[in-house]
């Protein structure tokens, strides 16, 4: 005859999931003995953690008015970012070149080491230039992420940065100094940040004039100053669009299958982009 540990009779109650543990509280969902180690404060009492576990596997899942799913926790996919492009200029400055020559992109590279074209997202050239993009990113990325999901979030955010290599690639002269000329940096994807946050404040129906203008200042500062990338910047900000376009105008009852084949089409678009112009240099 089979017996539960957790079930005793004249037995000392011990917890079912540590055999070794007196447990004399019981479980106010399921009655088992519950230790201190598996004990969980419930509004009413004490659930044992294996009973939490089921009804957080069992809750419905509540989502934003765009389809995110609503965790009410940090913006960790931000944070991560965030996280690996300041570790990245660190190891820039202990590393001198040879990270950046590794990863940064030019079109002259990206043939033959496509892994650049991402890659080059992470470096910066210099404290300002990664203070001012994480900083952007934390601004939009924080709403941004929540509203749209984690999954879409961080595929707009790196095709946008793709895109962004892409356009250096496309707009460049193979007979000229662009196709050597070396970009770094994350602003690619922080126009596809600040694209993606124009949409989904008109889908909102909130005003959206201030983020249009802010596009348009930042956009305009590439062609007043050298070092930055205006190519990079209409790549970056053209992916975010139509991206988020997809994203927050998606029927809801086919919200996620919209966003796929979306996600997939800018992916392959970019990727037959890329092909065709190294294939005409």
């Amino acid at each position: 005859m089979s017996h539960d540990p957790g079930q005793t009779g004249t037995e000392v109650p011990v917890c079912p999931r540590h055999p070794d543990v007196v447990a004399y509280v019981r479980c106010q969902r399921c009655g088992r003995p519950t230790c201190p180690q598996c004990q969980r404060p419930a509004p009413v009492g004490i659930q044992c953690v294996d009973c939490v576990a089921e009804a957080r596997r069992n809750a419905p899942v509540v989502r934003t008015v765009l389809g995110g799913r609503a965790r009410g926790d940090k913006p960790v996919i931000t944070m991560t970012v965030i996280g690996l492009s300041v570790l990245a200029y660190l190891l820039q400055m202990v590393l001198g070149g040879a990270l950046t020559s590794r990863l940064v992109f030019a079109p002259s590279i990206g043939w033959v080491e496509p892994h650049r074209f991402l890659t080059s997202a992470f470096l910066h050239g210099g404290a300002l230039h990664l203070a001012v993009n994480m900083y952007a990113l934390w601004i939009v990325g924080s709403v941004l992420e929540p509203a749209l999901g984690r999954w879409r979030y961080i595929a707009l955010y790196l095709l946008s940065a793709i895109g962004g290599s892409v356009a250096v690639l496309v707009l460049a002269d193979p007979e000229g100094i662009s196709w050597i000329t070396q970009v770094v940096g994350a602003s690619g994807a922080v126009f596809g940040l600040f694209s993606a946050i124009f949409f989904v404040m008109r889908r909102l129906g909130r005003d959206a004039t201030q983020i249009l203008v802010l596009i348009g200042v930042n956009f305009a500062l590439g062609f007043f100053i050298s070092s930055i990338s205006w190519q990079a910047h209409l790549g970056g900000a053209v992916i975010g669009a139509i991206l988020a376009a997809a994203y927050v105008y998606a029927p809801k009852d086919r919200r996620t299958l919209v966003s796929v084949l979306a996600t997939v089409a800018v992916a392959v678009a970019l990727l037959v982009a890329a092909y065709l112009k190294y294939t005409v240099a």
